[in-house]
């Protein structure tokens, strides 16, 4: 297609990455103290009291990382959005149908992270399939790419790419040396999530998807390895804040700068942490005044059970509730009437059955860490 030069034949060379399974990479001393620090940060966010007490803070942090990293793919979204299409997802279209699928598919390599057995090829199709599912079948969900695939330049042909994957052929024996190496258990975990992550990118195993299904990755080996064993930190936020370092990073990965690519993930990887913490502190804080402002009601009662979920559900309904909170549908209802009286929430639907209610607060803090997280 196109004028005489697109025409014309051309040569290209595809990079095939060298097998990591056995590797033993060599790293400063600098760069082994920046992942240990990040190691106990992640243990930090994990076994901080103020943390663990609020359970709904996991969805909180995994809806910032699934919107960062699909920020970083140029699909943009707010908490917002998200959180409307997370609770209806019938209702959800284009950007915040793909960035909900990005969550369920985080969820899910969650999931794989904490099964006590060795990972398979199998998981990451899985979870790629999980990411595309609403996609068309032409990008193949849950599938390996059979074609050559490129990043930028033209879209017929690879002539000016930027980078060219290994051929089609080379893949699966590829993702199966990637699987043997994220098995490994004799290597710093936030180390092989840097390895891995990298390693996955520089396959580019399928036709679409790769960016996003390759951070997923980061969320299995942070959890097989027990250094999160409950909240992974949204370390996208950092990432994408730092894009051309962080792109810098995977094309220094390709040219053997391990070392480099580890030290940047790491700190990314600490900083997302951290301030993670600092987010739950915020958060708890939030509630109790919540509690305050609905006139502390019983412990038992449906409004005061209400508060500690909306973190996980900052857009709600009383159907929504009525399962978070196992109770019946009108007591849900009347809970979010006491807490929309009080200002704790806001009616932003109208109907008898199921009005939906924002705890635009929970969102303004939200932006307010996303924000905090991303400087530099």
């Amino acid at each position: 297609m196109g004028g005489r030069k697109a025409r014309q034949s051309f040569t290209y060379r595809a990079f095939v990455p060298d097998p990591i399974a056995a590797i033993q990479p060599a790293v400063s001393f600098e760069t082994a103290r920046l992942i240990s620090e990040a190691e106990t940060a992640v243990g930090q966010l994990n076994s901080d009291e103020r943390v663990r007490g609020l359970e709904a803070i996991g969805a909180l942090l995994l809806r910032s990382e699934a919107i960062a990293s699909s920020r970083i793919e140029g699909i943009e979204l707010s908490q917002r959005n998200l959180a409307r299409a997370l609770i209806d997802p019938r209702a959800a279209k284009g950007t915040a149908k793909a960035v909900a699928a990005n969550v369920v598919a985080m969820e899910r390599a969650v999931a794989i992270g904490d099964e006590d057995r060795k990972l398979t090829v199998a998981d990451i199709l899985t979870i790629h399939r999980t990411l595309m599912a609403n996609e068309p079948a032409r990008v193949m969900p849950g599938e390996f790419r059979r074609e050559q695939n490129w990043i930028g330049g033209r879209l017929q042909n690879p002539s000016d790419a930027r980078y060219v994957p290994p051929p089609e052929n080379q893949v699966e024996p590829l993702m199966a040396d990637l699987v043997e190496f994220m098995n490994r258990d004799d290597l710093p975990a936030v180390a092989q999530a840097a390895i891995a992550h990298a390693q996955f990118e520089t396959i580019h195993p399928f036709i679409d998807g790769n960016g996003r299904v390759g951070r997923c990755l980061i969320h299995v080996v942070l959890r097989r390895r027990g250094v999160a064993p409950v909240f992974v930190p949204p370390i996208s936020i950092v990432l994408a804040a730092r894009l051309n370092i962080y792109v810098d990073g995977l094309v220094g990965f390709r040219d053997g700068r391990i070392d480099a690519w580890c030290a940047s993930f790491a700190w990314a990887c600490g900083r997302a942490a951290a301030l993670s913490v600092d987010l739950a502190a915020r958060v708890a804080s939030l509630e109790a005044e919540w509690f305050q402002r609905a006139g502390r009601p019983r412990r038992d009662s449906a409004a005061a059970r209400i508060i500690p979920v909306l973190p996980a559900q900052p857009i709600t309904s009383a159907a929504t509730m009525r399962a978070a909170i196992g109770a019946r549908h009108q007591r849900a209802l009347e809970g979010l009437k006491v807490l929309a009286d009080a200002g704790v929430l806001r009616q932003i639907s109208e109907g008898d059955y199921d009005r939906q209610y924002a705890a635009d607060e929970l969102f303004d803090l939200i932006e307010a860490y996303e924000q905090r997280v991303a400087r530099v």
